[in-house]
């Protein structure tokens, strides 16, 4: 059986940028910086904690847009096959009532992240409740949402090439339900 090749998080990064990453993971530099930057995981565990967490973004940026359905952890979400978060809009056709759902799914890694990063998953997935596609007008309120939000997700892209490359996970879940 061949190996999987590693998906590259880091594609469409100025190759010297990219470098720089793998140099620092490899010399054992890359976890010391983000552990300072970012020292603690968030409490955000239940799935009613995140709905709570993503509703009061939601609130905050985009309050005349639909209500959210559901937010959850979802295992079926696989990391490492690109699906960070997901985000569903079904409309159905109740009698002479039209029924909107709009769900957001967040990967079950994101239970042992620091807050900033899943502020930056929420954000872009309630993002594509306005804009479907990864364009200049998405990208534009992902940054009015989450003004750091470039930068949170360069480190998100770092972080997840460093958990592939070492498997260990820099903020363990502690009392996870």
């Amino acid at each position: 059986m061949r190996p999987r090749p590693q998906t590259n998080y880091l594609a469409g990064y100025p190759e010297a940028l990219v470098q720089e990453l793998h140099e620092l993971i490899e010399q054992g530099q890359f976890a010391k910086r983000l552990l300072q930057k970012y020292p603690a995981a968030h409490a955000v565990r239940t799935d009613r904690a995140l709905y709570d967490f993503v509703n009061q973004i939601k609130q905050d940026f985009l309050r005349n847009a639909a209500p959210l359905s559901k937010v959850a952890y979802d295992g079926s979400l696989q990391v490492m096959k690109q699906a960070l978060g997901m985000h569903t809009g079904i409309s159905r056709v109740q009698g002479m009532k039209l029924k909107a759902s709009r769900e957001i799914r967040v990967a079950p890694i994101f239970k042992q992240m620091p807050p900033e990063f899943l502020r930056m998953i929420a954000v872009h997935e309630l993002a594509h409740f306005r804009e479907q596609e990864h364009n200049k007008a998405f990208y534009q309120l992902c940054l009015h949402m989450e003004p750091e939000y470039h930068q949170l997700e360069f480190e998100l892209r770092a972080y997840l090439t460093y958990l592939g490359a070492s498997g260990e996970p820099l903020w363990p879940v502690v009392g996870v339900l």
